[in-house]
């Protein structure tokens, strides 16, 4: 491998993991960078996804705190998320990669739109809440099964092509929960951390010689550090600067994919 495309997969693994941890479409920049450099598709897409569970470890590890209190629905949201990682990752081995890749926008798009809406909805339910003689932090049964079916088709698209799942994620969970942009986003990196975890293992057992395992490592460096600086500098931002951030990233990945 030339000393320059190692440069840039390692400068691409920074900012994937930094993105990964504040956003969740850190592929967006892996990926086309595999591509642009003459990796087939779908080595891209597997070297990229198992590099990038560096990244995701770290920038977990630094959103930890605001994991806490959330872990009664975190133990119905993780069985899903590795069930669909392991359905998504199966079907990546067995159908077409365009078959996926032609619905991310729309996917991408809805996310987006409930990224923005989701401060209206979350405050449309707390005063049905109150109405109701209930606590605006209550989650019914219903939500929940919807919250966990969520997070199992996120799972699916995540195990498949790892693209912006984690604006999904926080689409989803913005419209569904009364939680904080910050708290969703550390819910959003655990989650997101099982799906490549699970895809890796699923891509390395299948398909070990498929792996460009020198890109891997080189994005796995760099997500690592990556990963880490989007956490510290994350946790910082206020709830709305993190919307903007989610929506501008979003919107910068809906070009791509529309474009290429």
């Amino acid at each position: 491998m030339p000393l320059s495309h190692a440069v840039l997969i390692i400068i691409a693994g920074l900012g994937a993991g930094a993105i990964n941890a504040l956003v969740g479409s850190g592929t967006l920049i892996t990926f086309p960078t595999l591509v642009t450099l003459g990796y087939p598709p779908v080595t891209s897409t597997m070297s990229n996804a198992v590099g990038l569970v560096a990244g995701s470890v770290s920038g977990t590890w630094g959103y930890r705190r605001e994991l806490g209190g959330q872990w009664g629905r975190l133990r119905w949201q993780v069985p899903a998320s590795l069930l669909g990682a392991g359905l998504g990752a199966f079907l990546l081995l067995h159908l077409p990669e365009k078959v996926f890749a032609e619905v991310v926008p729309v996917l991408l798009l809805a996310a987006l739109i409930l990224v923005v809406v989701g401060p209206r909805i979350q405050e449309w339910a707390r005063r049905r809440a109150e109405a109701d003689g209930r606590s605006a932090s209550h989650v019914s049964p219903r939500r929940m099964a919807v919250l966990v079916i969520g997070t199992f088709a996120v799972g699916v698209y995540g195990g498949y092509f790892t693209a912006a799942q984690g604006i999904l994620l926080i689409g989803m969970m913005g419209a569904l929960l009364p939680e904080s942009v910050q708290r969703m986003n550390a819910a959003k990196n655990l989650l997101a951390l099982l799906v490549n975890v699970v895809a890796a293992l699923a891509y390395t057992i299948v398909a070990f010689d498929r792996i460009s395992w020198p890109a891997a490592g080189l994005i796995a460096g760099g997500s690592l550090i990556g990963g880490w600086l989007g956490a510290h500098y994350g946790r910082r931002l206020s709830p709305n600067a993190l919307r903007g951030v989610i929506v501008v990233v979003g919107l910068i990945g809906l070009y791509r994919l529309l474009t290429v």
